[in-house]
């Protein structure tokens, strides 16, 4: 009697919602089309956008743009973003080539066995909250969060690969080619375990993919992503 009163319990008990299926480890690349040692880092994100269990994004930066180059892709609020790395992994200053993998750590992005290294680790992370995306909202659903809660940030990225023949600066002559060029960045809102849902903004390009990550505090391990196909 008194197990089945608890197998009664348990059933009308409120319940997280499932956690979603495995997602792909995210590789962030910061880098610069004037950075002299950058060049070899398409190559690397290249390979990478080959491989299912990998979404690699391209952050171009704007601090090398003093050297004779202005950068073409690059935003302020990717600096923002990779400065808030180097609080985070205690490096004192940001550098490109710099790779983060799923937050979880960092390295040089010609490293190429430290990178798998670090891949590896990522992939084996157990899965977080589900995330259901449109082409106007995003939900993410019940689940454990983190100490803290967690952010929740958009993404769009171009999923052609952009060429530009850099003309000034250490690169001169060169042609520059970005893999999964980031173009927007926003910060959603926070989510600290119960299901919420937010508008998203329309595409400020065509063609653009949009992704939705939860990543905890700070620079922290990402812990779930959707990706929806590209904007018409």
């Amino acid at each position: 009697m008194r197990g089945a009163l608890f197998a009664c319990l348990l059933m009308l008990a409120p319940s997280a919602a499932p956690a979603a299926p495995r997602s792909p480890v995210i590789v962030e690349l910061y880098t610069a089309q004037g950075c002299a040692s950058c060049t070899g880092a398409g190559e690397v994100m290249e390979t990478l956008a080959a491989r299912r269990d990998v979404l690699p994004l391209t952050f171009s930066v704007d601090y090398w743009d003093y050297l004779g180059w202005t950068d073409t892709l690059a935003r302020p609020e990717f600096v923002i973003r990779q400065k808030t790395y180097v609080t985070r992994f205690d490096l004192g200053e940001p550098y490109t080539p710099q790779v983060v993998v799923g937050g979880r750590g960092q390295t040089g992005a010609l490293e190429a066995e430290r990178l798998e290294s670090l891949i590896s680790r990522a992939a084996q992370a157990p899965a977080g909250p589900r995330i259901s995306l449109s082409t106007s909202r995003t939900s993410v659903a019940n689940g454990k969060a983190p100490k803290g809660g967690a952010e929740v940030w958009m993404v769009r990225y171009d999923p052609k690969p952009r060429s530009v023949q850099v003309r000034r600066g250490d690169n001169r002559g060169q042609t520059v080619v970005a893999v999964n060029a980031v173009r927007e960045l926003r910060r959603l809102g926070s989510w600290r375990g119960r299901g919420l849902t937010w508008r998203l903004p329309e595409a400020t390009e065509p063609g653009l993919v949009t992704v939705v990550i939860v990543q905890a505090p700070r620079g922290g391990r990402i812990l779930a992503l959707a990706s929806s196909p590209a904007s018409s």
